[in-house]
């Protein structure tokens, strides 16, 4: 079941410099119940001088409300020589995390020493003016990509972001609102007049994988049912199979999530993606999560990735993908289907039954 909503933080930073702002004011009167403690400094606060594994759990129970310099940032699609991706700008409105507990999650390595807790930036105008610019230096369609960094529903509820976003992209001729959740939180969504601007993208996975693997956030059936919602509601819709993650009878699973996705919903786009890994990140998931973490490496991973990361063996990621596309295609014979982040002899087997270009981070 989706924890999203249930979220209360035990702690609330409070940066100084935004302590009376109305929007400040008003997420805190949300939680009377949490500790709330003004701070001078945006970065790691001292009494967060902890082990990363421990500063990871106990961030999840942590919101920064403060500002960034930096809500639009630029991704090339360049991870090397040997990875493909498209490029997209990033939209980063929140930050650092969510209050999902997912052991494979790339962002608790990488901030797990200086920013271990959810970040609210709540100086909106410099956002929507760094939105503007960035279209201002451009004549091509942009997407804006509000679910590399966040989980972009999971607190919508005291954010409000989609309320302001989603009628901002209807306005704009060559922009689009990119969003990616692991949530059912689409109450905002569906009091919005709905867009083609705004494309909703849910993450899903077999239910044994979110028991195993997303603790918190909503079960499959409730994430198919709220793409469903949301799809006859007039918003558009596609889905990201990723992290695809091998398990005994792995097969049963994708298909059954596969089954039920696609006789109720009809996605514009598909993207499948396989379990990526910084070195080091099994390390800080089994300190914090313990054997669920370790159920993780009971598969070999191979290095020589160009993004550096781990990955299963070629052949099984071959193997994984073929099974899913063949699946998906005995339901959707027209949907489009790509990979994420693959290496091009994975790229080179599915050339004639994927369409690099169109994929879910952007709009084609």
């Amino acid at each position: 079941m989706d924890t999203a909503r249930k979220f209360k933080p035990k702690t609330i930073l409070l940066w100084q410099k935004v302590s009376e702002y109305p929007e400040a004011r008003r997420i805190v009167k949300m939680f009377p119940e949490a500790d709330v403690q003004v701070i001078k400094h945006q970065r790691k606060p001292h009494f967060l001088d902890m082990s990363p594994a421990k500063a990871l759990l106990a961030g999840k129970r942590i919101l920064m409300i403060g500002e960034t310099s930096s809500f639009v940032g630029h991704f090339d699609g360049q991870l090397g020589s040997n990875v493909r991706c498209c490029p997209y700008y990033k939209l980063v409105p929140a930050s650092n995390g969510c209050p999902y507990y997912c052991t494979y999650c790339y962002l608790a390595y990488v901030y797990r020493k200086f920013s271990p807790f959810i970040k609210i930036n709540i100086n909106y105008d410099t956002m929507f003016k760094q939105i503007r610019k960035t279209l201002s230096s451009s004549l091509r369609i942009i997407s804006f990509n509000m679910g590399e960094m966040l989980d972009s529903l999971a607190l919508d509820h005291i954010t409000n972001l989609t309320t302001m976003l989603a009628p901002f992209f209807s306005g704009l001729s060559n922009a689009y609102l990119m969003l990616l959740t692991k949530s059912n939180n689409i109450y905002n969504l569906l009091s919005l007049e709905p867009n083609e601007h705004t494309i909703v993208s849910w993450s899903l996975n077999p239910q044994y994988v979110i028991e195993q693997y997303e603790l918190g956030a909503a079960s499959l059936d409730e994430r198919i049912e709220a793409a469903k919602l949301c799809q006859e509601h007039g918003w558009r819709i596609r889905f990201r199979i990723d992290p695809g993650i091998l398990y005994p009878d792995w097969q049963a699973g994708y298909a059954d999530l596969i089954r039920k996705a696609l006789t109720v919903t009809s996605p514009e786009n598909i993207t499948l993606g396989m379990l990526r890994l910084l070195p080091g990140h099994l390390r800080l998931a089994t300190q914090a999560y313990g054997n669920r973490a370790q159920e993780l490496s009971n598969y070999s991973f191979v290095r020589g990735a160009s993004d550096s990361k781990l990955r299963y063996p070629t052949n099984r990621r071959i193997e994984f993908y073929s099974f899913l596309i063949d699946t998906i295609r005995s339901f959707d014979r027209k949907v489009s289907i790509n990979l994420c982040r693959e290496s091009p002899e994975v790229w080179n087997v599915f050339k004639e039954r994927c369409e690099p270009k169109k994929c879910n981070c952007v709009v084609w």
